[in-house]
């Protein structure tokens, strides 16, 4: 067994689970195939409170036909409608309030985001029509910002508030808050250590280190059901962190005060994707041991709930109405801007999930 698995095991609590010798993965819990995904890698999945499924794929480099599509008999179909009007887009996630929104970076290949192209997009899932945009200003989106996930309280403000993760490759990370009803957004914890890539952090995904140039901000983020608290990571780091919502929100908190409210939850494992449940546990991804966390409540110790081989890189976690959490599984450390130009992936990718017997976060 190798020294980061006795390591991980000993930390992390995986519940003595059996190792393959072949591949030094534990199987863990019972995943679930939902869907295949012979083309372009996706990113995102949103299951909404009605029970429908969505996806969306980023223009890395891919032949991405459509930047959002609706699961429809297990095969994607193009949302909102066939012609695509997006430029990049990261995440979609449900609302719970009969809305899907699409988060468009306008960055593709990682590039800078497109002047004016950055921006939230609510589609409204009776009529399938778009019917609210709102474009980030030049202050929110930086030259260097890349726009990730994002979560929504409407308990807050005249028409709620969505908080978002920039995973910078190359500038500070941040929390955007966006008001939902003016548009107005205002980056929180501009480039504090809880939203900058961990220093010395160097990941080992496939028994191989990551390149040094992997270095991603905030990335993961969840909310907690009463809407109080929002949990985030960076990409490049093992730590959970945590952050009062009203302090993030008051434009009287300075920067400064706001850092000290900040809480390290300590390690959790390498992370992408985050969710919170309706009973306050949250879910972590780990990507170096294609494996899926939870922390109970009010708890300290984390436990293994999933772990596979094809649970490679747990990107985005969706929870259903069917008390399933939902994984997008899409090998992007196997991308050939990791590994000297050689595109490693192995088609299809995958979209899982996992009994947990709860229901998402509400959100107002």
């Amino acid at each position: 067994m190798k020294a980061s698995i006795l390591v991980a095991a000993a930390v992390l609590a995986l519940n003595g689970a059996a190792v393959h010798a072949a591949d030094g993965i534990p199987t863990v819990g019972k995943l679930e195939r939902v869907a295949t995904f012979g083309g372009a890698m996706p990113t995102g999945v949103a299951v909404t409170e009605g029970g429908r499924i969505f996806v969306n794929f980023p223009r890395w480099g891919d032949d991405v036909a459509s930047s959002v599509a609706e699961l429809r008999d297990g095969k994607p179909v193009p949302y909102p409608a066939a012609a695509d009007p997006f430029i990049s887009v990261q995440s979609v996630v449900a609302d719970g309030r009969g809305r899907v929104w699409i988060l468009d970076t306008a960055a593709p290949k990682f590039s800078a985001p497109q002047p004016g192209g950055a921006k939230l997009v609510a589609v409204d899932l009776a009529t399938d029509k778009v019917v609210k945009t709102i474009v980030f200003a030049p202050d929110a989106v930086l030259p260097t910002t890349y726009v990730n996930d994002v979560r929504f309280d409407f308990r807050a403000g005249k028409e709620g508030v969505a908080y978002i993760t920039d995973s910078s490759l190359s500038g500070p990370g941040a929390i955007i808050v966006l008001d939902l009803a003016t548009g107005k957004a205002v980056r929180r914890l501009d480039g504090h250590p809880s939203t900058s890539p961990e220093a010395g952090f160097v990941p080992a995904v496939d028994g191989k280190p990551m390149p040094a140039s992997f270095k991603v901000a905030s990335d993961g983020i969840a909310l907690s059901p009463d809407g109080a608290t929002l949990y985030y990571c960076a990409l490049s780091s093992r730590r959970l962190y945590a952050v009062p919502t009203k302090l993030l929100r008051d434009p009287g908190v300075s920067e400064a005060a706001l850092a000290l409210a900040v809480r390290d939850l300590g390690a959790k494992g390498a992370s992408d994707g985050l969710e919170a449940d309706a009973g306050g546990a949250v879910y972590a991804g780990d990507y170096e041991h294609n494996a899926i966390r939870k922390l109970a409540a009010g708890g300290t110790t984390w436990q293994t709930i999933a772990q596979a081989p094809n649970l490679s890189w747990p990107d985005t976690f969706s929870i259903g109405p069917d008390g399933y959490l939902y994984v997008i599984a899409n090998q992007l450390h196997r991308q050939a801007g990791f590994n000297d130009g050689r595109d490693l992936r192995r088609k299809p990718y995958e979209l899982l999930r996992v009994k947990i017997d709860a229901r998402p976060a509400p959100t107002k």
